[in-house]
């Protein structure tokens, strides 16, 4: 005789339906598990059983196999322990009517209980797609399924109790979706820091547009919290790209961090210590997302830039430009996302005080060269917009009459995104002017015969790679948003070539 029922696995950020095939037949008592498993799915074998018998139901005392289809596809993990009970039940001829549409994740207890598990989110999405109607998920992962339209979702929270609602004896209510989080403001206040108004004036334009960003300057001069109040700067996200974000979370099992329904972009800060699989993705078995694709959509700030080793900087270079990562591993190559405003923050030397009036630098020659080594020119071809940030004189601590809050800056920054909506209507992603393609590039800024000439001479005295030339372009078009120009003229244009300065790193 045999069963079946449908749960899922995980392939980098999608989902890809299985379905778990149980036969029992004659011969000596077992239990085997096949269809391309690892040690996690070989274990459900002993949790399955005694979930089983403990729950109150007879366990098949034949010879029982079950197939993980399709089989050529690598799973691991503790989801597909609901769906192999299920099937197993079923193939001991325990009724269950109410799997047709259905699917079921979870992880089971050894007394029947049911355990949340990591990925739900970009499961249910893609057992939505599949024609799926009904999902069966432990408690702890209802809030996050509930996020996918045109799915019922039901959280029993013991193996005996999903069985009592499949067959009808028992049903349960479909889980509601939780009301919005109520979510602290993001970062730093603009009006918290004293002067800097360069650094200001570039946060609003990276805000404004998705521009790179690196700030250079001594220790406790502000950088640090510069880049914490661009967070509050950022508008908020749409509901297809906080689930997108939601769904990298949930691949982590990092939605503690990050309530799944938030619309704020995210902001990470990896300390430089980290692991190279931990910045850009990887791991044993199936790799897992990175601190960039947990950045998607906002902000990964790297603090103390030149303290990342050059490996970890050079792995930035693919997403900087295409927006995705791809990370191979033995069992096959994934592909997760990673649309980041990279924000960066270094200083000038090892001792901090290169060029500083106030104090007096100490490094070396040969330590100087071999720290600024580590940020190598084609990744500083990749950052739009560089900044120094002096420190500030004792008094101008103490006055904060002149300086803008956030809210007030965020109004002009959204603004700017209404222009770049309406330019580029039809796009599915959000037409920030960093991700402008270089073909349409001249006719989304349209520059006047000024700004044009003002490029090339610019280009030229500077040295601008054909990516550096773009990138200036786009930059010069988000001033020109922020000023509610068409087009971009000559003071745009020169603006954004002084952000293409060398400040001193």
């Amino acid at each position: 005789m045999t069963a079946s029922a449908t749960c899922c696995a995980i392939q980098g950020i999608a989902g890809v339906p299985v379905t778990v095939e149980a036969d029992q037949s004659n011969g000596l008592p077992g239990f085997t598990v096949v269809g391309l498993t690892d040690r996690a799915i070989q274990e459900a074998k002993v949790r399955v059983k005694a979930a089983v018998q403990n729950s109150g139901f007879g366990f098949p005392t034949r010879k029982l196999t079950v197939n993980l289809a399709p089989a050529e596809l690598p799973k691991e993990g503790t989801g597909f322990d609901l769906a192999i009970a299920m099937a197993v039940l079923r193939c001991g001829g325990h009724d269950l009517p109410r799997l047709d549409g259905t699917a079921l994740l979870g992880e089971l207890a050894l007394d029947g209980g049911l355990r949340p598990v990591a990925g739900v989110l970009p499961m249910a999405r893609s057992l939505r797609a599949a024609g799926v109607r009904r999902l069966v998920v432990p408690g702890g992962n209802a809030a996050e399924a509930c996020l996918v339209e045109g799915l019922e979702v039901v959280a029993p929270g013991t193996l005996r109790a999903c069985v009592e609602h499949l067959d009808g004896t028992a049903p349960l209510a479909p889980a509601a979706p939780g009301p919005p989080p109520e979510e602290a403001p993001s970062g730093f206040d603009l009006a918290d820091i004293r002067g800097q108004p360069t650094a200001k004036r570039a946060l609003e334009i990276a805000a404004a547009g998705g521009h790179n960003l690196l700030m250079v300057g001594p220790p406790g001069s502000g950088k640090s919290m510069l880049a914490r109040a661009l967070a509050s700067l950022l508008p908020d996200l749409g509901v297809e790209a906080s689930l997108e974000v939601a769904a990298v979370y949930s691949l982590r099992g990092a939605l503690r961090d990050r309530p799944a329904a938030s619309l704020r972009p995210p902001f990470r800060s990896p300390h430089h210590s980290i692991s190279r699989a931990g910045l850009v993705g990887g791991g044993a078995g199936l790799a897992q997302p990175g601190e960039i694709s947990l950045a998607h959509r906002g902000i990964l700030f790297l603090d103390e830039l030149c303290e990342f080793s050059r490996a970890h900087l050079e792995a930035l270079r693919q997403p900087l430009e295409e927006r995705v990562i791809t990370v191979t591993r033995v069992r096959g190559a994934v592909q997760f996302p990673a649309s980041i405003t990279l924000v960066a923050a270094a200083n000038p030397c090892p001792c901090g005080h290169h060029q500083d009036p106030t104090r007096l630098c100490t490094c070396e020659p040969r330590a100087l060269a071999a720290y600024r080594a580590r940020l190598s020119g084609p990744v500083r071809d990749r950052i739009d917009l560089v900044v120094r940030v002096p420190r500030q004189p004792y008094r101008r601590l103490f006055d904060a009459s002149l300086e803008e809050p956030s809210a007030a800056v965020r109004l002009r920054v959204e603004a700017a995104r209404d222009h770049q909506r309406e330019r580029l209507p039809d796009q599915r992603e959000p037409p920030l002017n960093a991700l402008l393609a270089p073909r349409g590039l001249v006719g989304s800024c349209l520059p006047t015969r000024a700004a044009t000439r003002l490029l090339a001479a610019a280009g030229e005295r500077l040295g601008l790679s054909a990516r550096g030339f773009h990138r200036v372009l786009r930059v010069a078009r988000t001033i020109a948003d922020l000023a509610g120009d068409e087009r971009v003229g000559e003071d745009a244009l020169a603006e954004a070539l002084r952000h293409r300065g060398e400040p001193g790193l």
